[in-house]
C-alpha cells in the first residue's frame, strides 16, 4: 500500500501593530511563517498584502472584534502601545483573551521602564522604576504579559527599547525649528536603536530568547541627548540647537518634552549578543547617521 505524504503548512504569525518597524519585519518572516498582520485601518490592506501579509481588520480597543481571532496563531510579535490614558495597558489584557495556550510572543517595551537612573550603567537586572504614566503602563502591560506566560506556559520575552531612529526618524524637524537642547553640564544620556536592527532583534527573540527574558534593544552608543542633535546636524548641514540650563528650557518646551529630557541612562547591551546572537548592522548612531545619508542622496 503507498503511503500519502501529510504536507504540513507553515506556522501561523501574528504582527500586532503594523507602524515602521512592524512594516520592516514583515519580509524577515515571510520563508518561515503565514503572516497575519492586525491593523484597525481598513485602508491598510492592501498596503499589508503587498508586504505579504494576510491584513485581519480588528481593534484592540474593541475586545468583541477579536474574539473571531481567538487560536489564529501561537506565534506573536506584540508591537502595539498602551493607550495614552488610564494606569493599565487594556489593549494587551484584550489580546491575551484571544491567545491560545502554549504561545510564543515577544513583546516590545520601553527602556523608559526604568525611570531617571541619573546615567548609571546598568543592565537588564535592574530593578523597574517608572517616573510618568506612559512609562507606568508599559510596566503594567510587563506584569500581564507575564503572568499570562505563567499561567498558560507560554514563552514570552520583552525587548525594552530606546529611541528608534532611521533615515525616515531623524530629528530633523526639530533641529529646523531650533528646539533646544540642554546644556552639557544638564544633560541626559539616552539610548538608541536603529529600526532595521530592531527588526532583527525582534526576529532573532522570536527564535532564540529565554523564556520570560528582558533584553535590552540598544545599540552601541554611549551619547547625551545634545550630542545626538549635533551628530545630526552637523551631517545634515543644518544650525545645532541652542544649549539651556534645564530651568530656562522648561520655561520653553512642553511638559512632555521635558519629562523626556529629564532621564538619564546609559544601558548594557550584552544579552542580545551573546544570548540572541545579534551583529548590529549599526552599532553607532554615527553608523547609522552616515547610512542616512548615502539613503537620502545627502553624500555620494
Amino acid at each position: 500500500m503507498k503511503k500519502q505524504l501529510i504536507k504540513f503548512g507553515k506556522p501561523r504569525l501574528l504582527v500586532v501593530g503594523c507602524g515602521d518597524v512592524g512594516m520592516r519585519l514583515l519580509p524577515l518572516f515571510s520563508a518561515h511563517f503565514r503572516m497575519f498582520a492586525l491593523t484597525s485601518q481598513a485602508s491598510r490592506c492592501a498596503e499589508l498584502r503587498a508586504a505579504g501579509a494576510i491584513p485581519v481588520v480588528a481593534d484592540l480597543d474593541n475586545p468583541s472584534s477579536l474574539k473571531r481571532l481567538a487560536g489564529l496563531a501561537t506565534w506573536v510579535l506584540h508591537l502595539a502601545p498602551p493607550r495614552a490614558e488610564g494606569e493599565c495597558d487594556i489593549r494587551t489584557k484584550n489580546l491575551l483573551a484571544i491567545l491560545p495556550d502554549k504561545s510564543r510572543l515577544v513583546y516590545v517595551s520601553t527602556t523608559g521602564v526604568y525611570g531617571d537612573c541619573g546615567g548609571v550603567y546598568f543592565d537588564e537586572t535592574r530593578p523597574v522604576a517608572p517616573h510618568n504614566a506612559r512609562a507606568q503602563r508599559r510596566v503594567a502591560a510587563e506584569q500581564t504579559l507575564r503572568a499570562w506566560a505563567g499561567r498558560t506556559g507560554s514563552c514570552l520575552s520583552i525587548l525594552r527599547v530606546p529611541g528608534i531612529y532611521a533615515s525616515n526618524r531623524l530629528p530633523l524637524e526639530r533641529l529646523q525649528k531650533g528646539t533646544p537642547a540642554l546644556n552639557e553640564d544638564d544633560d541626559v544620556y539616552t539610548n538608541h536603536i536603529h529600526a532595521d536592527d530592531l527588526a532583527q532583534l525582534i526576529r532573532l527573540a522570536l527564535f532564540r530568547a529565554r523564556p520570560s527574558r528582558v533584553y535590552h534593544a540598544v545599540d552601541d552608543s554611549q551619547l547625551k541627548m545634545g550630542a545626538y542633535f549635533d551628530l545630526v546636524a552637523d551631517a545634515f548641514q543644518v544650525l545645532r540647537p541652542p544649549r539651556l540650563p534645564r530651568a530656562e528650557l522648561a520655561r520653553q518646551v512642553s511638559p512632555a518634552l521635558l519629562s523626556f529630557m529629564s532621564e538619564s541612562r546609559r544601558m548594557a547591551n550584552r544579552r542580545i549578543k551573546s544570548e540572541l546572537g545579534i551583529r548590529l548592522t549599526y552599532p553607532t548612531v554615527a553608523d547609522g547617521v552616515t547610512a542616512a545619508l548615502l539613503t537620502t542622496g545627502k553624500i555620494r
